[in-house]
């Protein structure tokens, strides 16, 4: 896991330096490091996962030097890759088998890959580079576009030094006071936008490789989903450094608590409202070391505004300040974490809406933002135009589904994204599996929400290795009592919401 920085235009070398400086947190075990060829800069930020050696160091150039690649991410089947396409390595880094793959197989290699990525390949020789995402979007890019020109990077503070005269994005603005998070590739700036995963760009043009097809499908049988979450698991756990695992007690971390065998797992709450009884529970059942971290809400607001501060933009769910101090405690141990992000969009584990998407069959986009939204401010316009990708499916129960995975889920990422690298440890969400994700993608929500027991495939096919009163449990949102917290400072607004809302952007308003 690492941190990239791109520019196809000529930038004052100190400047790109000190960019790529501002996120030394995504690769603190190698010096930073720039390539630079006439106009074309290459910067990267190394967090040692696989090969700890220094040869596998980025930016990391082909055999003849023509070609040149930084890359953030894990490939999780390189070695079968490898093996598959006969490809001769000289390092154990799934780097050189991305490069060597690209360099043989153009694009096409994408769809072969299990992973989380987004990279730059650079062609020296014909002054041309390619840039492609993974097909989730777990792991960041970000790019600044002006005419041919581009800057990329793995985060939005490091492009604000290097782009000139940046602005909000009203529209982005709005969309977050009603719904959270930004949408169809938005930022908070106007002049920087989220580079779309699933697709790659090549020769002037973004591209999409990957799509999921929400055409109706049959269920899978209970030994297939389970060979598909298993091997899910087992291939993230792919790495030379000690892996841990956060652990609520709901559900889905307890699975991959089970599944993983790891030595520590993490949880955080408040002392007096928290999950610790039931992430001890799981703990005890597979003998972890558990680690419950307690937080302090009178920290809670300054915690907020340092990482506003530090991300250049507005926080999205008020948890990731929790969970930003849990992976800080757990950076101590473990390098690499696993998390439960997935499940929930996958199994429909937000059992309001998706009961309401079952039992409709004409879309009623007011009845969508009323069990969705969060700000108070009656803007339709905005929730349609986060859903006007999903329309063309019809129906309420794919709309849904598809607003979740595909653009719900990336505010989710973003969140454990920033949260965990902040920390320079890198997380991994099995359930993020594409594998796992096509195959469920189409199939009815009665096999998901059977007699409407939500995840009641999860709960059916590891009823063995869970425990009865976690198998059992209704399901909590990660907590974090919001009123309480905000209580300490005056902030404008209708609802809670509101105010977190405010908080945030009052904050981002201040640096700028």
């Amino acid at each position: 896991m690492c941190g990239i920085l791109f520019s196809n235009v000529a930038i004052n070398k100190e400047a790109f330096l000190n960019s790529l400086n501002i996120m030394k947190h995504r690769g603190p075990t190698a010096p930073l490091c720039v390539y630079q060829h006439e106009n074309f800069m290459l910067g990267h930020n190394r967090l040692s996962i696989l090969d700890l050696d220094q040869r596998s160091d980025q930016p990391f150039f082909s055999d003849d030097g023509r070609y040149v690649i930084i890359f953030n991410g894990e490939i999780y089947n390189y070695k079968e890759l490898a093996s598959t396409y006969s490809i001769q390595m000289r390092t154990n880094s799934d780097t050189e088998l991305l490069l060597k793959l690209y360099i043989q197989y153009g694009p096409q290699m994408l769809n072969w890959i299990n992973g989380m990525f987004s990279f730059i390949v650079l062609d020296v020789q014909h002054k041309a580079f390619f840039a492609a995402r993974d097909r989730m979007g777990v792991k960041p890019l970000y790019y600044n576009k002006n005419g041919e020109e581009f800057i990329f990077s793995s985060e939005i503070a490091p492009l604000l030094p290097l782009v000139h005269n940046v602005s909000l994005d009203q529209a982005a603005v709005r969309q977050y006071k009603k719904m959270r998070c930004f949408f169809n590739n938005r930022t908070v700036y106007n002049e920087i936008k989220e580079f779309p995963p699933g697709y790659y760009y090549e020769n002037g043009e973004f591209i999409k490789y990957w799509e999921l097809d929400y055409s109706e499908k049959e269920p899978p049988s209970d030994e297939e989903l389970e060979f598909l979450i298993r091997s899910a698991v087992e291939y993230r756990k792919i790495a030379d450094v000690e892996i841990g695992s956060y652990l609520s007690g709901g559900l889905d971390s307890t699975i991959i608590t089970a599944l993983a065998g790891v030595e520590h797992t993490w949880t955080v709450g408040f002392e007096d409202y928290n999950e610790f009884e039931w992430s001890e529970i799981a703990a005890t059942r597979y003998n972890t070391i558990h680690h419950p971290i307690l937080f302090d809400p009178d920290r809670f607001l300054s915690l907020a505004r340092e990482l506003v501060i530090v991300k250049k933009e507005p926080l999205s769910v008020p948890n990731e300040v929790l969970l930003y101090h849990m992976t800080q405690q757990a950076s101590a141990k473990n390098t690499v974490i696993l998390s439960g992000e997935g499940a929930d969009e996958l199994f429909f584990g937000y059992d309001r809406i998706f009961r309401w998407a079952s039992s409709t069959t004409d879309f009623d986009i007011r009845a969508f933002s009323d069990l969705y939204t969060y700000g108070s401010e009656d803007d339709l316009e905005i929730v349609e135009d986060a859903l006007a990708p999903f329309m063309k499916l019809k129906s309420p129960q794919k709309i849904v589904a598809a607003f979740f995975q595909q653009a719900h889920l990336r505010g989710l990422l973003k969140r454990l994204d920033s949260a965990s690298m902040l920390n320079s440890v890198e997380a991994r969400s099995p359930f993020l599996d594409y594998r796992l994700i096509e195959r469920l993608a189409g199939v009815d929500a009665q096999y998901k929400m059977k007699d409407g027991v939500v995840k009641a495939p999860l709960k059916r096919i590891f009823k063995d290795i869970i425990p009865a009163e976690i198998v059992n449990r209704k399901k909590v949102g990660f907590p974090v009592q919001l009123e309480r917290v905000l209580s300490s400072e005056k902030i404008e607004g209708k609802t809670t919401f509101d105010k977190w809302f405010n908080f945030n952007l009052n904050t981002l308003g201040e640096i700028l």
